[in-house]
């Protein structure tokens, strides 16, 4: 029979290294991909918009969900590009539709995104 491995006891250290790790992939992000920086933009605008017209939490909390939707979907497409990509450059059929579905997520969270930024923005900026 097979003995169980336990986990390593809990370390700040490796937390903080995990956290390194995240911000490293973050930096990836808006290094390589130009969609990033579209995100990058609006969630830039989406703060600045929101401040200016003084949301209440609620609608806060609904922006930050859908902005973190957005870059979760994008790290999780490029992650998939990514690892396609070592697998093989070559065109594969799979590999392809892998890439398409990732990359449908991304464009399915951002128009969820915008669509909860409407509802969000547009009683407070329509008289």
């Amino acid at each position: 029979m097979a003995e169980k491995k336990r986990a390593p006891a809990f370390s700040l250290a490796a937390r903080a290294q995990s956290f390194r790790y995240a911000l490293a992939g973050f930096s990836v992000l808006l290094t390589t991909q130009h969609n990033a920086w579209v995100h990058a933009a609006a969630t830039i605008l989406v703060v600045i918009g929101a401040l200016m017209v003084s949301l209440p939490p609620s609608e806060w909390a609904l922006l930050f969900l859908a902005i973190g939707m957005v870059w979760g979907m994008e790290a999780m497409n490029t992650a998939i590009e990514l690892l396609a990509d070592e697998i093989s450059l070559e065109q594969r059929p799979l590999i392809g539709k892998a890439k398409d579905v990732a990359a449908f997520g991304v464009l399915a969270a951002a128009i969820t995104a915008l669509l909860i930024g409407m509802s969000v923005f547009l009683p407070h900026l329509l008289p």
